[in-house]
């Protein structure tokens, strides 16, 4: 929820309040229909009941308007004026005899009800159309401030702008040569003007012309003393200048609605901006008719550029007291009349002064602000315009070259994702899925076991020849068992000693020994003490197979997270810069509120002006909009606490100063 939005419903909130308090016992619809029962039943002939249904669409009409019972808290202007069509719908003729026909309190209530909804609702469409204009104009100053910051800048501005003054002094050249033209045809005469060929008129238009630009040079002689640059930066200061004079007005108007509008003044945690004003139940009507009052003087007065902040208060509030008076003096109407009229003034608010206001400022932004996009980039336009033909012929010419670099970066892209995107996440998953095909393996399950049990029926055999050609007694089963026991354990005694005898005599043992037997036995040793140690590092592996599945996958998980960041930086950065870069970060907006509060002229009462209090409150709306995206939710709240504080105004400037820093170090943790 936005600002305007909370404000909105806590003025709604404030009128159902003063409704029940006034008259507790309105009836809803079962209670009217129960009413009328009673009222057919106790009536006599010549008497009238009251109007039930005319009740119960006055009733649906304020419900249509209301905050609490509406889909949207803010309705647009249209809903609003179907809603008043509807209301004059239901009105009642008032004829001479009025007396018999007079409204009853009730429905008086329901009509004054209905009236100060839509004027709740029209309060809160202009608060919403001031904010949203007034914060792009910082933008447009920062513009200007970039222009007459750099020589740079307002060297590309001055080229920027330059066949925009060409046209404007020669269109002025044409009207001025048409004009004399005109005024020599007026005063010539008419018959030898007849005679004059085509040709003879064309040469009387260009004496005109060259006249029109000899004569305007003169004037513009002492405009020739100053370069391009200085007349740029003139221009932009003039500009500059109009904006923060448009900027300020608005923000008074928006302080003075804030402040002065729909200000009922009833107990409530949540209220905004009060200036210490009291109202009672029976004057509540004064007060919207004053708020439509004002809301109408703003919007007339608000785009008044010639007025500074002070006048255009000033101005308001004359006019506010005089239309107040005036509506006090015609006291003979009746409180149903006074509604009525009412309703039509914000039916002319709604579909006179608000589309005026939106026009005017658009046109003022449009007059001040910074130039259109086809201003700012027709340089670089008409360059790629005039070398479009060259850039076409070289596409054309290098047409297979391009369409097969495309062809390979496509083919490229699809093989990087399949192969290091796809694949690498494929295996994590049999990873943790434990599938064995997905298991990492140096060496077989199965190689270790078969080289073991060869060395171990080589060593036996060895041993067991041995033995018969030593002592010519074979070994017991004990023994052959002994000798298979100490192979697993890696123990090679009998073939270590026979080896060791056969060295002695390397020639007779290779011809009637056991050496080369021997040897080839310790390297079956060797081959499986490396089987042995490769299958420690296969179960290495195994234990930390996840792990190498996911450094896998990193590389490509990378490069797509890099490739995505930089296109959305391509595609999406520029309104990021717009939104962010221009209206600044959380603490750029902190600055500027500091500085709002800081440097302010706070009025007698020790309360910020309205000028001040506007410029606060549109800060304060960009702060809890960005706020709203990076702080959660529970947090939120507590934040949105302090920054009702912050724009309360009964607390004055110096507490309101306290507010700031304390919102800056409670959330730092999210304004960094």
């Amino acid at each position: 929820m936005s600002l305007v939005i909370d404000h909105v419903s806590q003025v709604d909130g404030q009128l159902d309040r003063l409704q029940l308090a006034k008259q507790p016992s309105i009836p809803s619809s079962p209670e009217l229909h129960s009413a009328s029962d009673d009222a057919q039943n106790h009536s006599s002939p010549g008497e009238v009941g009251p109007d039930l249904t005319r009740t119960l669409k006055l009733q649906a009409a304020i419900k249509t308007l209301s905050t609490a019972s509406s889909s949207r808290a803010l309705l647009p202007s249209q809903a609003i004026l179907t809603t008043l069509e509807k209301a004059k719908a239901l009105e009642r003729s008032v004829s001479s005899s009025a007396e018999h026909d007079e409204y009853s309190a009730q429905e008086q209530e329901l009509e004054w009800l209905l009236v100060s909804k839509a004027a709740t609702q029209t309060y809160g469409l202009i608060l919403n159309v001031l904010l949203e204009q007034t914060l792009p104009l910082s933008n447009d100053i920062g513009y200007w401030n970039e222009i007459l910051g750099s020589y740079r800048y307002t060297g590309l501005y001055t080229i920027q702008t330059s066949p925009l003054r060409l046209w404007n002094w020669a269109n002025d050249i044409y009207r001025d040569a048409w004009q004399r033209l005109g005024s020599i045809q007026s005063a010539g005469d008419q018959e030898v003007q007849e005679q004059w060929t085509i040709s003879d008129r064309w040469r009387q238009f260009y004496g005109l012309v060259k006249d029109s630009v000899r004569d305007r040079s003169l004037a513009d002689m002492q405009s020739r003393f100053l370069s391009p640059l200085t007349m740029s930066r003139m221009e932009a200061r003039s500009k500059r200048k109009r904006l923060k004079n448009l900027r300020e007005l608005s923000a008074s108007g928006l302080g003075i609605l804030m402040d002065e509008g729909m200000v009922f003044d009833i107990d409530d945690e949540s209220s905004v901006s009060s200036r210490g004003r009291s109202t009672s139940q029976d004057e509540w009507r004064s007060v919207v008719a004053k708020s439509i009052s004002l809301m109408e003087t703003v919007l007339g007065n608000i785009t008044m550029l010639e007025l500074g902040a002070s006048e255009f208060e000033e101005t308001v509030f004359t006019n506010v007291d005089d239309d107040s008076r005036s509506m006090q003096h015609d006291s003979e109407d009746q409180p149903a009349s006074q509604a009525t009229r009412l309703r039509v003034r914000l039916q002319n608010v709604l579909q006179v002064h608000v589309p005026a206001h939106i026009s005017a400022s658009a046109g003022l932004i449009h007059q001040y602000g910074r130039p259109s996009p086809l201003v700012r980039y027709w340089l670089p336009g008409t360059v790629l315009f005039l070398s479009s033909s060259t850039l076409l012929r070289v596409i054309v010419s290098r047409k297979a070259e391009i369409i097969t670099w495309l062809q390979e970066f496509g083919d490229t892209t699809i093989d990087f994702w399949n192969n290091w995107v796809l694949e690498p996440l494929k295996k994590v998953i049999g990873t943790i899925r434990h599938d064995e095909d997905s298991e990492i393996a140096i060496m077989s399950k199965e190689s270790l076991q078969g080289d073991r049990a060869s060395l171990e029926r080589m060593v036996v055999d060895f041993a067991i020849d041995n033995a018969d050609v030593s002592s010519g007694a074979r070994l017991t089963d004990a023994e052959v068992a002994d000798v298979r026991a100490k192979v697993r354990e890696g123990d090679l005694t009998p073939v270590l000693r026979a080896y060791e005898r056969d060295l002695r005599r390397p020639f007779m043992g290779t011809i009637k020994g056991d050496l080369i037997r021997a040897l080839l036995i310790q390297i079956q040793k060797t081959k499986v003490d490396v089987e042995v140690a490769v299958g420690g590092i296969d179960n290495l592996l195994k234990s930390q197979e996840l792990v190498f599945g996911f450094v896998g996958l990193t590389p490509g998980i990378l490069v797509c997270i890099g490739v995505s960041r930089w296109l959305s930086s391509i595609f999406a950065g520029r309104r990021g810069r717009i939104r962010g870069g221009k209206q600044g970060s959380l603490i750029r907006t902190l600055r500027n509120i500091d500085r709002i509060l800081t440097g302010s002229t706070p009025t007698s009462n020790g309360m910020l002006s309205y000028k001040d209090h506007g410029m606060l409150l549109c800060e304060v709306h960009v702060l809890r909009e960005r706020a709203q995206r990076v702080i959660p939710g529970e947090i939120y709240n507590e934040f949105l606490e302090d920054v009702n504080d912050l724009i309360d105004l009964r607390t004055g400037v110096e507490r309101q100063i306290q507010v700031a820093e304390r919102i800056r170090w409670a959330y730092l943790k999210w304004l960094r």
